[in-house]
């Protein structure tokens, strides 16, 4: 049986990679051979930040599939404009606490303004019939067969990125790692990060700055879909060509997956009153046994 956001799918397609010793920092034990790196896709914070385009964040921005929360904020008191994006780093159960916090704390947000979803992306093949679904035992639109991660998407100003990048950074380590790194492991849980424009996107500038601001922890990867799961790197994906999609009902809002991540019973209800409101999340099987609990 697969257990959720806990040692799923352990180095199956890990193992088929060469080594190479690039590790800034060593590796995490003796069992390095456990996570290759391959330098050749990814660039160090400040070679990418050399090569990124120096556009405007005006004329990157554009707009991506995100799910219409029933009473999300739609201009937090500004004329300016919302963007899309989203953030993965291993299950999206605790990460999307995280950013909720960050919703309230940066932007002010109410409950019922919150547009932090859990969901997936990052995958090649999109949705299948109109669906990518949590793993199920009838296998439907299983996400990680669609080569998805697990992520969890909001809809911000383009100003607040930046604070929005350094909470995600804050999600590492000292040492890059996230916090689930030697448990949850595979491409269902790698790092990335999905923005209007991509790599071109003057946004990406602004994440790798918040990554050298928050202890230059981390390197990045141009994603091209079906990325790997490598430590220390995340993958920047453009939300045009790979955008997010929302899971399940039962998986949004949800306690984490370590000792003490029982959030209050405030934060657990969300889902069931924005579904109440007439939010959509989806029509996939509920869980791998149909009981719609913690995957099951």
């Amino acid at each position: 049986m697969i257990t959720p956001c806990l040692l799923s799918y352990p180095l199956l397609l890990l193992s088929a990679f060469p080594l190479v010793s690039a590790w800034s920092g060593g590796p995490p034990s003796s069992s390095s051979s456990s996570w290759p790196r391959n330098t050749d896709d990814v660039a160090t914070r400040r070679a990418f930040l050399a090569g990124l385009a120096t556009t405007s964040l005006a004329t990157t921005v554009t707009t991506a599939f995100h799910p219409s929360p029933a009473n999300a904020a739609t201009n937090d008191n500004s004329d300016e404009e919302l963007i899309d994006c989203y953030f993965g780093c291993g299950c999206f159960w605790h990460v999307q606490h995280e950013f909720v916090e960050a919703e309230r704390k940066i932007l002010g947000r109410s409950d019922d303004q919150i547009t932090a979803r859990a969901g997936y992306a990052g995958g090649k093949a999109g949705a299948s019939d109109g669906k990518v679904c949590y793993h199920n035992a009838g296998n439907i639109a299983d996400y990680g067969k669609l080569g998805h991660a697990e992520v969890v998407s909001m809809r911000i100003p383009s100003s607040k990125f930046y604070d929005f990048a350094v909470e995600y950074c804050k999600l590492f380590d000292k040492d890059g790692f996230r916090p689930d790194q030697f448990g949850d492991r595979g491409t269902e849980y790698r790092n990335l990060v999905g923005i209007p424009g991509g790599k071109s996107s003057a946004l990406a500038e602004l994440l790798v700055k918040a990554s050298v601001a928050t202890g230059d922890k981390l390197d990045f990867a141009v994603g091209k879909g079906d990325d790997r799961d490598l430590p220390k790197v995340s993958f920047i994906m453009d939300t045009a060509e790979y955008p997010s999609f929302v899971a399940e009902q039962y998986h949004q809002f949800h306690d984490g997956f370590a000792f003490g991540e029982n959030y209050p019973q405030s934060y657990n209800s969300l889902a069931s009153a924005f579904a109440k409101k007439g939010e959509d999340f989806g029509k996939c099987p509920n869980g791998m046994m149909g009981i719609g609990l913690g995957g099951l």
